[in-house]
């Protein structure tokens, strides 16, 4: 019999919901191509349009701005192949934004963040009227909406509310806070924001990029015209039907995403009251109920992610390269940590399967990882 394991990772995948799993092999079952006009077509097309309200609904946004991709990567690869002339962006942002923006052969203007791990409102402000930015609307500013480290919550309506009244496109990356708080569009005030399935229950392999209000965006994929001309390419019509269960679950679970936040502030508590010396990074901020990121000097994220893997306990290190190595987080290197906590530090994301029980299997490991830690010190 295989020992239970403890999944405290739903930043890097949640598990797939049950309502996602059934949505998914239902649509398994359909044959036609959604562009089709026959009826088979209509019915895959349907199921299609049915997973684009369910996303569009959990991050408070109009259908027909939803443009279904392949992922958030994707998505945000398309907003940041859009000829942009400058494009601010912090440390903060992921790969995959950072990675496009150089791509994208911009001018990339760097913002700092704090000590608790916000992005800087203030200096963004300050550098956007000392650049002489052009009013064509060809300039950009990337912020996350949440941490997938720390799980700061990033001041986007702030920021956006700003740069839009000085002629800058807002792009926002919100893959980590649907289904753990709520996400409106109109409200955040952005131009364009991203998801991805598999971070709420959904199936891996798809996303969705929302252009709000129709800005102008050239598609990244062309060929069939698609999602209306904005990502060409027949439709996964699965994992879509996949995405939208696992929308309207985790829009139907915000109500109780105080259980999740009870869970991990028993979590952290305990963990005080074993290493009273770690630090739990981003704590004074405004953060996602699920996450946590902690540091105990001397105990470095590789041993203490193999260790607790070993013990039957997931959880990830602050910055997990594809290759699987484990680095030096850019974002905690930002915020001022010391290089040696930063590399001590380590990621636990609850989420809707948690339980009490994980909670106590992780302290009750995380007590004899210490244990060894001080005897070998």
């Amino acid at each position: 019999m295989t020992a239970r394991r403890t999944y405290l990772d739903y930043n890097a995948s949640a598990p797939l919901r049950p309502e996602a799993r059934a949505a998914m092999l239902a649509a398994l079952e359909l044959v036609g191509n959604p562009s089709s006009v026959h009826a088979e077509g209509r019915e895959a097309r349907a199921v299609i349009e049915c997973g684009r309200q369910s996303v569009a609904k959990l991050v408070g946004a109009r259908p027909g701005d939803v443009v279904l991709t392949s992922g958030a990567s994707e998505a945000n690869a398309t907003v940041l192949a859009g000829g942009w002339d400058t494009v601010f962006l912090s440390a903060l942002e992921h790969d995959s934004v950072r990675a496009s923006a150089k791509k994208s052969g911009a001018r990339l203007i760097d913002v700092p963040v704090d000590r608790d791990g916000a992005f800087d409102a203030g200096a963004f402000a300050d550098r956007v009227l000392s650049c002489n930015i052009a009013a064509s609307g060809r300039s950009l500013v990337c912020l996350q909406l949440a941490n997938n480290e720390t799980g700061v919550i990033q001041p986007v309506s702030e920021v956006a509310a700003f740069a839009r009244a000085h002629g800058l496109r807002v792009h926002c990356d919100a893959v980590q806070a649907p289904g753990r708080t709520p996400v409106n569009c109109a409200a955040l005030g952005v131009d364009f924001l991203t998801i991805s399935a598999h971070k709420l229950g959904g199936p891996k392999g798809v996303g969705a990029l929302v252009i709000v209000d129709g800005a102008p965006l050239a598609a990244l994929v062309a060929g069939g015209g698609q999602e209306r001309g904005r990502r060409s390419g027949t439709e996964n019509v699965a994992a879509i039907a996949g995405f939208g269960a696992a929308a309207e679950a985790a829009h139907r679970d915000l109500v109780q995403i105080h259980r999740v936040g009870a869970l991990r502030d028993r979590l952290e508590t305990g963990i005080g009251v074993l290493t009273p010396e770690t630090v739990v990074i981003g704590h004074t901020q405004n953060r996602l109920v699920n996450t946590t990121c902690v540091a105990l000097s001397g105990l470095t994220a590789e041993t203490a992610v193999i260790r607790l893997d070993l013990a039957g306990v997931a959880v990830s290190a602050g910055a997990a390269c594809s290759s699987g190595k484990v680095g030096t987080s850019a974002s905690l290197l930002a915020m001022g940590l010391q290089p040696a906590l930063a590399r001590a530090a380590i990621r636990i994301s609850l989420g809707y399967g948690t339980t009490a029980d994980d909670v106590t299997a992780f302290l009750a490991t995380w007590k004899h990882l210490t244990v060894a830690r001080e005897r070998a010190a």
